[in-house]
């Protein structure tokens, strides 16, 4: 049968060819329908993401690596993102479309919500992606997506194609109504975060375009932004429009004016060397004693903790003044130092869950600043009370703010647990939560122990900071320098409780990185334990470990950021 039909097939087109040669040319032979790709900056050569929109703002655009022109897409995922960008075009009903792309990276997938996907494991240089799908009977709209896979890496994405007819003719003319009380929730020398509240629309929105002046600069899916890419010290004014499937825009919203901050990378211009001292524990050292010996200038004071009704006391039990805790501070300054409280910790009663309200906890926060005029606090956010709730969470930020707006000057810092690679879901949270609130913390800091990290402390700890800055990255829009002057390190010496070991050599090497990606602060726990003891376990007043007394109070008194 098969012969038969090419036999068929040739007698055909010997016959066509026969007739287009009587007729000198003049007829010409049907061709192929030549589909037409309906996405918009399908190659990203705008050099901008919109009209896509990424989760998280985990998208950008890097001219490297590319697989034609000169731009492509960048997912930077993460162990809680898989970064997925999206666009929504019109399609019309009952239609096939071809969608096609080309991917480079771990586990990259591109699909249709809703429908087909497919996906590739891992190429090292780019490879076509390819599907199709046939949209339903009143379908008019449909959401084009790319994203990697959890933990894997960045994935890149270009030169993505929706083959088919475009919607329209369809009938929906109603554009969104407009955004309302759009307002700036933060700024950078880089960079402005912005919210508005919802539009809604006939059928559904489906973005927002962001402007600067007239230009739009990004497309978004929800009602909050950041923008960056900004200079310093200069004034922007914001306006944005709400858009559905069908292309309707909606009227501007109310503009907002916003100067960004002075130069300088954008950082706090904060540095900070301060190991724990805790005086209710562990044989406290005299801090002069240490000071002399190391140069160690800041100490990190542990804990204040509630001792009833919202008010804060040295361990929820020594006075805030007058005590033990109040002499080892005096001492420090007279020799030239300064400490940082640190709220909270791991265990005891504590202010952030224990305080009724933000402002009863800016409260408590305000009488430890009033009593020792202090230059920065620590909120050290832990355990379930705390950091794994997240309206404790929204608490503790609203009051730094307060505290922060109240006292001109102060640095609020921010201190939590760590996974290997970065922030886990609630450290991701209570950075979000930061951004959304406004809060403008100074310092995230990262403890990189007690995560069942093995033998590679130095590595666990160098990828935990990485991951921490992506995160500020994609959540503050700041660019890499911006980012690590935002992060603090806070080890353990010696033994953790799950046995990891920080050697005075490998805390070194991580002093040496911190140095050289110029970090906020660097801090351990505790000076109480910086003493040897070699086999002496996890104990309160040595480091279980063989080295010198105050070694690592000395290495960390080299950290200049």
């Amino acid at each position: 049968m098969r012969n038969t039909l090419r036999r068929s097939r040739r007698r055909l087109l010997a016959l066509l060819g026969t007739v287009a040669l009587a007729f000198g040319g003049a007829l010409a032979l049907p061709g192929t329908a030549q589909a037409a790709n309906i996405l918009t900056n399908p190659g990203f050569e705008s050099g901008g993401l919109s009209p896509w929109t990424c989760t998280g703002n985990l998208g950008s655009i890097v001219s490297s690596p590319v697989h034609g022109g000169s731009k492509a897409l960048a997912g930077a995922v993460t162990s809680s993102d898989n970064a997925q960008c999206t666009q929504t075009v019109a399609v019309q009903p009952n239609t096939t479309y071809s969608l096609s792309g080309w991917v480079r990276g771990s586990y990259v997938y591109l699909g249709v919500n809703g429908g087909a996907s497919t996906w590739t494991t891992s190429p090292s240089a780019y490879s076509q992606l390819s599907v199709s799908f046939t949209t339903g009977a009143s379908q008019t709209s449909a959401t084009i997506y790319v994203h990697g896979w959890y933990a894997q890496g960045t994935y890149y994405a270009d030169d993505i194609n929706l083959d088919g007819p475009g919607g329209g003719g369809g009938g929906d003319t109603q554009a969104p109504t407009t955004p309302t009380g759009l307002t700036s929730t933060g700024k950078t020398s880089s960079s402005v975060s912005l919210s508005w509240n919802a539009s809604t629309d006939n059928v559904g929105v489906t973005g927002y375009d962001i402007y600067s002046g007239s230009n739009n600069v990004m497309t978004v899916a929800g009602t909050s932004a950041t923008v960056s890419g900004l200079s310093p010290s200069t004034g922007y004014t914001f306006t944005v429009r709400a858009r559905d499937a069908a292309g309707n825009t909606s009227g501007a919203s109310n503009s907002v004016s916003v100067t960004t901050n002075a130069g300088g990378g954008g950082g706090t211009g904060f540095k900070q060397a301060a190991p724990y001292l805790y005086e209710g524990w562990g044989d406290p050292p005299s801090p002069t004693t240490v000071m002399s010996a190391t140069g160690i200038k800041w100490f990190t004071m542990a804990f204040v903790l509630d001792s009833g009704g919202c008010t804060p006391a040295w361990d929820g039990s020594r006075p805030l003044t007058g005590g033990v805790d109040q002499s080892a501070i005096n001492q420090i300054r007279s020799a030239g130092g300064d400490i940082v409280p640190s709220f909270g910790g791991w265990q005891g009663s504590k202010l952030g869950a224990n305080c009724s309200s933000a402002s009863a906890l800016a409260g408590a926060l305000q009488r430890v600043i009033d009593a020792y005029s202090l230059k920065a606090i620590d909120m050290d956010i832990e355990n379930s009370d705390e950091f794994e709730n997240e309206a404790v969470q929204a608490k503790i930020l609203t009051a730094l703010k307060t505290v922060k707006a109240n006292n001109p000057g102060l640095k609020t810092i921010v201190t939590f647990g760590t996974s290997t690679t970065g922030p886990t879901y609630y450290g991701n949270r209570l950075i979000e939560q930061a951004q959304s609130l406004g809060a403008n913390v100074d310092v995230f800091t990262i403890m990189p122990f007690d995560f069942g990290g093995g033998s590679d402390m130095y590595g666990n700890t160098v990828n935990a900071a990485e991951g921490l800055k992506a995160k500020l990255k994609s959540t503050f829009g700041w660019d890499d320098a911006t980012a690590y002057s935002h992060i603090g390190i806070s080890g353990m010496n010696g033994l953790s409780d799950q046995q990891e070991n920080t050697t005075p050599a490998i805390w070194t090497q991580i002093r040496d990185w911190a140095n050289s990606h110029h970090i906020a602060r660097l801090a351990f726990w505790s000076a109480n334990r910086d003493r040897p003891c070699p086999g002496g376990g996890v104990v309160s007043n040595c480091s279980g470990i063989s080295q010198n007394n105050w070694q690592f109070t000395s290495i960390t008194a080299g950290f200049t950021g």
